[in-house]
């Protein structure tokens, strides 16, 4: 365990005031870059008629209008001859990534070096947050390549002074525990239950191995996932969000909302209609703008951002970790919310109540959702198909009964349909690997609508 508490203590617990500063000074000086080094934003400004010296502060974002992942696909190849996002010459340009193209075409993005350094800054903080220090070794189960999740947290891994394990993939042998001693890995909730399984398979307690904490991040969770992970391993886990755009927020040892680097990404949560600022604590979509220190370069920024997540800010006081920099609800994705009788819900929802504490007594955690019917027909039907240890074995009644109580409880709408038989949920149980998407490569798909 490392005594250091911050990596950037200065810019870190710096007060509101100066730090709302900080931002604005920034604000102008990104915007102002923009149009001068983006041919997209050139045109962009020009067309709308806003002049960049009228953006002084980060409340004037909203005189700008909102852009997309759309709008990136349609000013790269092959919408566009060049790629009019790219704000450097390509000589200052170190590496090209792109997105994982699961939506359309992937997004490219351009890093300069000194994209790489701020990058690794933001998950520098975070795992200096989390206790990490020049005595950790971490296993990184994700991807590297055109993803720069992975190469982000070894460059900060290099910062801190902490060894990294390249594994790529959890599914390394479990002699690489027992063989190098790792203090923590980095994967998400299913990967590290199911590397759980096969260390206990093989005679190694996770929670008596030497991992100290576990970071977590790709997609987002439920608490009681993260609980029931943390009490397989028996260390804490905790909450990372990051994308190749560049947002990358991080938990600290508070566990309780996570931590946005304001002074290097600005982020503002907007109303559902995309029109305004809601207010904190209430739930909105997560529009972003890259921040650029006065002076500096950057391959591909962007203003006013929509990631197409969700969030909540939960406070912008000074924490118990002593950051001042404000905290945000881990984010979910507007994709995986759906819509029944006028009432929304998100995977996350359907995974709260697989992992409830008593149905893990039961589930391996592994599930999957379908949805039939619809309005038209009059009623909708979610089935959930739910993996079981033991399916001769299961207390199938006390799973429904204990999904039902976790799903309805913030959805009182749905819970009404439910009684009036226009929305089932019908259960299936079923017994190891087999779950529809095993028979699917790729990321698992735990929501899909089939209406």
């Amino acid at each position: 365990m490392s005594d250091v508490r911050y990596f950037n203590q200065e810019i870190e617990t710096l007060g509101r005031n100066e730090l709302d500063e900080l931002v604005d000074e920034r604000v102008k000086y990104t915007v102002d870059y923009a149009y001068r080094n983006s041919p997209f934003y050139r045109k962009w400004f020009d067309k709308y008629n806003i002049n960049p010296s009228d953006i002084q502060s980060h409340e004037d974002l909203l005189q700008l209008p909102i852009i997309s992942g759309d709008t990136i696909r349609t000013n790269q190849p092959p919408g566009t001859k060049n790629f009019d996002f790219k704000s450097v010459d390509w000589k200052d340009v170190f590496t090209v990534h792109e997105t994982s193209g699961t939506s359309g075409i992937p997004k490219s993005f351009f890093l300069t070096w000194e994209d790489w350094e701020r990058y690794a800054e933001k998950y520098t903080r975070s795992f200096t947050s989390q206790g990490f220090g020049p005595d950790d070794r971490v296993v990184v189960c994700a991807s590297y390549g055109m993803n720069v999740g992975a190469n982000t947290m070894t460059l900060a891994a290099r910062d801190i002074g902490m060894s990294i394990i390249p594994e790529g993939k959890c599914t390394f042998p479990v002699r690489v525990i027992t063989s190098y001693e790792p203090t923590g890995i980095v994967g998400n909730v299913f990967k590290l239950l199911r590397l759980a399984e096969r260390m206990k398979k093989e005679g190694l307690e996770p929670s008596e191995s030497s991992i100290e904490r576990l970071v977590v991040g790709g997609e987002s969770f439920a608490e009681e996932s993260r609980n029931y992970l943390s009490e397989v391993w028996g260390c804490d886990v905790y909450n990372t969000y990051g994308s190749t755009e560049g947002t990358m927020c991080g938990e600290c040892s508070a566990i309780n909302g996570l931590h946005v680097p304001e002074d290097l990404v600005h982020l503002d949560v907007y109303d559902p209609r995309m029109n305004e600022f809601v207010n904190d604590g209430e739930c909105g979509r997560i529009v972003f703008t890259t921040l650029l220190p006065v002076g500096s370069k950057c391959g591909t920024l962007l203003l006013n951002y929509d990631t197409e997540d969700t969030t909540v800010v939960r406070t912008r006081d000074k924490c118990s970790c002593g950051r001042t920099h404000m905290k945000i609800e881990n984010p979910q994705r507007e994709a995986e919310t759906f819509w029944i009788q006028g009432t929304p819900f998100n995977r996350v929802d359907i995974e709260r109540g697989v992992f409830q504490r008593e149905n893990i007594e039961y589930l391996t955690g592994e599930y999957e959702s379908f949805l039939y019917g619809g309005e038209e027909e009059g009623e909708t039907t979610m089935r959930v198909s739910l993996e079981c240890h033991d399916p001769a074995n299961c207390d199938q009644e006390v799973v429904r009964e204990n999904f039902l109580k976790s799903f309805f409880h913030y959805k009182p709408a749905l819970e009404q349909a439910y009684y009036d038989e226009t929305f089932n949920i019908i259960f299936n149980f079923t017994g190891s690997g087999e779950l529809e998407f095993y028979r699917i490569k790729g990321r698992p798909k735990r929501v899909v609508d089939r209406r």
